[in-house]
C-alpha cells in the first residue's frame, strides 16, 4: 500500500509538472472519442432513416371493379405464400371508394361526377409489403402472368430506391470523413502521450537514477507513468461522456421531428452504454498505455 500511494503521488506530481502537455493529451483524446461517437451517431441515424424509408415502400395491386371475392382471396393467398412477403392487406371496394372521397373532399367536380355513377367504379386493392425493397420486383413479375391480366387493373410500386441510395451515399461519405478524423486524432494522441511521458522521464532522470541506487524496482519506477496513462484515459472518457450527453440533449428534439416513431439518440446510447463507452475506454486505455510503455522502453535506461 505504501508503494502504491507513492506511485500515485509521483503520477500526480508528473502531471502537475507537465500540465500543458497533460492538458493537450486529454484534449486530443477527447476529440478522438467525440469523433468515434460522431461516427456511431451517424450510423445509428442512417439505420433509422433507411428503416423508415423501407417501411414506406409497398406494392399496391388494383383489381378491376368486376373482380369477384373468390379470385381476389385466391390471389391474396398466392402472394402471401412468398417467403419475401411479410404482410398483405386487402381493402374492399367500398373502403377504396371511401378513401377516394376523403382524398378529394375539396374537389366538388370530382365528387359530383362520382355521384352520377350508379355503381362503385373501384375494385378491391391489395397492399403488399416485403422484407426488402429489392423483393418487390419478384412479386411484380409473379403477378405479370396472362391469367391475372383480366383480374388486375393496375399495379403501383412506391419505389424509394433513389432515396435509399442517396442516404447510403451521404452516410458513406460522412463515415469516411469521420473515420479519417478518428485516425488522425488517434495518431496525434499516440504521439502526444509518447512525448508527454518521454518529457516527464527526461526531466526526472536524476530522480530516477537515485531511485535505482536505493533499490527501487523497475515497476516502481514505471508505475507513475502507467498511472498517468490511466488518469488520461479516465479524464478524457468522463469529459467526453458529459459532452456527448449534452450534445444529445440538443440533437434529440430535431430527430423527433424527422422520425415520428420516437427515435432518440439518447435512448440508443442508454441501451448500448456498456458496449459503446466500455469499448471506447478500453481502446483509449490501450492507446495511452502502449504509447507510455514505448516511451519508457526508449527513455528508462539509467
Amino acid at each position: 500500500m505504501t508503494s502504491l500511494k507513492r506511485i500515485l503521488k509521483f503520477a500526480f506530481q508528473d502531471i502537475g509538472r507537465n500540465f500543458g502537455l497533460s492538458f493537450m493529451t486529454v484534449l486530443i483524446l477527447i476529440l478522438m472519442v467525440l469523433s468515434v461517437n460522431a461516427l456511431w451517431g451517424v450510423e445509428a441515424i442512417t439505420k433509422e432513416a433507411v428503416a423508415t424509408v423501407k417501411d414506406q415502400v409497398n406494392v399496391s395491386v388494383y383489381f378491376s371493379a368486376n373482380a369477384n371475392d373468390d379470385n381476389v382471396n385466391e390471389l391474396k393467398k398466392y402472394v402471401s405464400s412468398f417467403p419475401e412477403v411479410v404482410n398483405v392487406d386487402l381493402l374492399s371496394a367500398d373502403s377504396v371508394l371511401d378513401s377516394f372521397k376523403q382524398r378529394h373532399k375539396l374537389s366538388k367536380d370530382i365528387l359530383d361526377a362520382l355521384a352520377e355513377l350508379d355503381t362503385n367504379p373501384f375494385g378491391p386493392t391489395m397492399i403488399i409489403k416485403t422484407k426488402e425493397p429489392s423483393d418487390y420486383q419478384k412479386i411484380i413479375q409473379a403477378l405479370n402472368v396472362p391469367e391475372y391480366q383480366t383480374l388486375i387493373e393496375a399495379k403501383s410500386f412506391d419505389e424509394h430506391e433513389t432515396a435509399l441510395d442517396k442516404i447510403q451515399n451521404i452516410t458513406n461519405n460522412a463515415e469516411k470523413m469521420v473515420a479519417g478524423l478518428v485516425l488522425l486524432f488517434g495518431c496525434i494522441s499516440f504521439l502526444i502521450v509518447f512525448n508527454t511521458i518521454r518529457a516527464a522521464i527526461h526531466t526526472q532522470k536524476v530522480e530516477i537514477g537515485i531511485k535505482r541506487l536505493v533499490g527501487a524496482s523497475n515497476w516502481f519506477i514505471r508505475g507513475p507513468y502507467i498511472v498517468e496513462s490511466l488518469i488520461f484515459s479516465v479524464l478524457s472518457m468522463a469529459i467526453s461522456i458529459g459532452i456527448i450527453y449534452l450534445a444529445l440533449h440538443f440533437i434529440d428534439p430535431y430527430l423527433s421531428v424527422i422520425f415520428s416513431d420516437g427515435f432518440s439518440l439518447t435512448k440508443y446510447y442508454n441501451s448500448h452504454i456498456l458496449y459503446l463507452f466500455g469499448s471506447q475506454f478500453v481502446c483509449v486505455l490501450v492507446l495511452t498505455v502502449v504509447s507510455s510503455i514505448l516511451a519508457m522502453r526508449r527513455q528508462l535506461k539509467v
